[in-house]
């Protein structure tokens, strides 16, 4: 795996909330082509995501840092930070380390955001495990990344996970819990399993974060301490440009710095509580969800493990949420839904849309019915940690429905031809993205990354325009 070579990154620097917001002259181009380069207003931070973590743990400490409401969870900062400290002691001490590569396959649940936040304690790659894979793709998925450990649910509506590792891993019934040796994932030694019931082979997750010794926990900082913000931290499994599913390989600079200016768009602080019914495993979840809310001091509310909209529009009344994440789709089955009238809107005031245009008319709605005024539009892949996009707080509704809004900071974005030529402003082309955000690479797949990132930039497979102001349209996709 090779580092983005055009990250320039910036030692030390301000905090979000230190630094303030992008300003309003970022993005545009200036020569008439379709070039354009992010605000630099805001330095980039070269830190860890532990590193992030224990910043705002140290400025908010008893306060409110995340809702699990199906469970009926509620930790402050200082309950995360103690948790996080307990699973990976836990994990040290069953051989964990770090480089190792820990896979998760669960929805939303608080097991997931635990091992996303211990795993990076000690340094060890979390593999993002979609919750709708079938055994071959859970197959591919923990032998791609030779995954040392899994994290699983033992079950996901319809998905019984457990049955599914079972028909891969049938050493599973005789093995000893952290030895397992199995045929066709022949690099896997350890299974967690989250619930209260044992499973043959298996260790339980509260067995696992009540492991860890004081020699354990005693080499948590050090270990914190020597991780390099260019470590890999993540892989996501993804289509690509291709088709084929490959591990975008994401590292701590890529997505703590992606986190921070995405919570600076939304004009995140303390104050503010996201609600986040879009999936973990994804990183509209992980990174601009979770980090998000590390980043500005945020409470994280999670209204269930999918996405419901009735548990959804509960969460916002009753927990005054501020901010809410969600794809087209989940704003309109929540306005449509026939008791919708019974929910309290009144504090809601941003959050992100993405994943497909919004009509012009259900963006009136969620403005007008939600009170999102200052909702934002958010686009990217994750292969650029995601977010390369974003309209601002205060962009005009009409921006906001026509276009993606203007380059985030720090990085650059070209449009251009079959040739490789960038195009005049308002032409289409291919959306190409270099800095920071760019992935370390697909998973130990050289040819795929080097199809992906030449000359430093990630080729999206998007069509797109830029216009005079710096403003995005996607307007076609060859990614499958």
């Amino acid at each position: 795996m090779r580092t983005n070579p055009f990250s320039t990154p910036v030692r030390g620097g301000q905090s979000v909330a230190a630094a303030g917001s992008p300003d309003g002259n970022r993005g545009r181009p200036s020569d008439g082509r379709s070039y354009v380069i992010g605000d630099t207003t805001i330095p980039l931070r070269f830190i860890t995501v532990p590193a992030l973590l224990q910043e705002t743990v140290d400025r908010f400490g008893p306060a409110p840092a995340v809702v699990f409401r199906e469970p009926g969870l509620r930790w402050t900062w200082h309950d995360l930070a103690r948790k996080v400290d307990d699973l990976a002691a836990g994990l040290l001490s069953l051989g964990i380390v770090g480089g190792d590569r820990v896979g998760i396959w669960a929805p939303n649940r608080p097991e997931w955001l635990l091992t996303q936040l211990a795993t990076a304690r000690i340094g060890a790659i979390l593999v993002n495990i979609n919750p709708a894979y079938r055994t071959s793709e859970l197959e591919h998925a923990l032998n791609t990344v030779r995954a040392k450990a899994l994290v699983l649910a033992d079950r996901s509506r319809s998905s019984d996970y457990l049955a599914m590792l079972g028909r891969l891993a049938p050493e599973l019934a005789d093995a000893a819990p952290g030895r397992l040796s199995a045929r066709r994932l022949p690099h896997l030694r350890l299974v967690v399993r989250m619930g209260s019931q044992p499973s043959a082979g298996m260790l339980r997750f509260d067995e696992v974060t009540a492991l860890g010794g004081p020699a354990h926990r005693a080499r948590l900082p050090a270990l914190a301490a020597a991780l390099d913000p260019d470590d890999a931290i993540n892989v996501q499994f993804t289509s690509g440009t291709t088709g084929s599913p490959k591990g975008a390989t994401l590292s701590h600079h890529n997505i703590v710095n992606n986190a921070r200016f995405v919570a600076a768009a939304m004009v995140l602080s303390a104050d503010d509580r996201l609600c986040i019914p879009v999936p973990l495993y994804h990183c509209f979840g992980m990174v601009l969800g979770v980090l998000a809310c590390v980043a500005s001091g945020a409470t994280m509310v999670f209204p269930g493990e999918s996405f419901d909209p009735v548990a959804t529009m509960k969460a916002v009344s009753e927990e005054r949420c501020t901010a809410l994440h969600g794809v087209p789709t989940m704003f309109i089955a929540q306005l449509d839904h026939p008791d919708v009238d019974g929910y309290d809107f009144g504090a809601l005031r941003t959050g992100i849309m993405a994943g497909a245009p919004c009509p012009v008319e259900t963006m009136k709605r969620v403005v007008g019915r939600m009170n999102l005024h200052q909702v934002t539009i958010a686009y990217g892949m994750t292969e650029t940690s995601p977010v390369s996009f974003q309209s601002a707080v205060d962009d005009p509704l009409e921006r906001r429905v026509s276009t993606v809004g203007r380059v985030q900071p720090h990085l650059e974005v070209k449009i251009v031809d079959e040739t490789g030529r960038i195009v005049p402003v308002g032409r289409t082309g291919e959306l190409c993205t270099r800095g920071y955000a760019v992935m370390k690479g697909y998973w130990d797949d050289p040819a795929a990354t080097r199809a992906a990132i030449r000359d430093g930039w990630m080729h999206t497979g998007d069509l797109a325009t830029i216009d005079a102001d710096g403003y995005c349209n996607i307007v076609g996709g060859s990614r499958t």
